[in-house]
């Protein structure tokens, strides 16, 4: 029995060296050999299974998530993390997310809002910069990095040659919690979502993580700033980098220094990015 166990083992290692975690689909003689019985285009048309790609399943018949789906778009492994009952998963502009967002309490804190918080910029960015959740000025002006460390993040985008304009920007939470806490996980939990379905309308080519909690919640971890900057990460298929909140930059002038390198990063790899196209 081990012995076969072993065998066994051998070939399915074998397998996804050559193919990876997907099983490829045998060619079938119809589809090298066309019969003109089947081959009326209407009729492919008229089928309802024609209307997606056929999904994806392991070595061992189970279908792929499509969150984990390397073969799909990273917009659509984004997608596929919002809940299907949410009322916004099929929305298809930032517009539609943003009036179900304003005209709903999700979480207590939704209710005590002076104004929702949800997102500024190109609608067709490529790239996103995300931080933690509204302060005093975002409530106030129901905008994202308005006061002083929205000025210090201008300066920086600045500095790398962005304007604000040309970029999209927002937070994990659209609501400000009480004397700007951190988030708490249910608040996340309900917001995020939301975030998700920013990220596949916009369909960026790279993401910016600005602060801790921005950047452990994105990829899921419970890490050190210093364990999360001066790396690429994979949110995916999107390339996401993480470094310092400006407001705590505002609080340590000693972290100017790395956020430069940290953005100088970003640049580069946004570069690159765009030579691919």
């Amino acid at each position: 029995m081990r012995d076969l166990l072993r065998e066994l083992r051998s070939i399915i290692e074998h397998e996804r060296a050559l193919y990876g975690n997907t099983l490829p689909l045998a060619e079938t003689a119809s589809s090298s050999e066309p019969d003109s019985e089947h081959t009326d285009s209407s009729a492919s048309s008229d089928d309802p299974s024609s209307d997606g790609p056929m999904p994806n399943y392991d070595l061992f018949g189970n279908q792929v998530d499509p969150a984990e789906d390397p073969s799909l778009p990273p917009w659509k492994r984004v997608e596929a993390l919002i809940p299907d009952d949410e009322p916004y998963k099929d929305a298809e502009t930032l517009e539609e997310v943003e009036s179900y967002l304003a005209d709903n309490v999700l979480v207590p804190i939704d209710e005590d809002r002076e104004n929702p918080v949800f997102g500024v910029g190109d609608p067709e960015a490529d790239l996103i910069i995300i931080g933690e959740a509204p302060g005093r000025d975002e409530d106030k002006e129901g905008e994202p990095f308005v006061g002083r460390a929205g000025q210090l993040l201008d300066k920086i985008l600045d500095a790398i040659n962005f304007e604000r304009e040309e970029v999209y920007i927002t937070n994990i939470l659209k609501s400000r919690p009480p004397r700007n806490r951190n988030p708490k996980s249910g608040e996340i939990d309900a917001h995020l979502p939301v975030l998700y379905k920013q990220i596949a309308l916009i369909r960026p080519r790279i993401i910016l993580a600005v602060g801790k909690v921005a950047g452990n919640t994105m990829l899921d971890r419970s890490s050190s700033l210093s364990n999360l900057r001066d790396t690429e990460h994979d949110f995916y298929g999107i390339p996401l980098m993480v470094t310092y909140h400006p407001a705590a930059l505002l609080r340590n002038p000693q972290w100017k220094r790395p956020t430069w390198e940290d953005v100088k990063l970003l640049r580069t790899r946004y570069d690159q990015l765009m030579d691919e196209t």
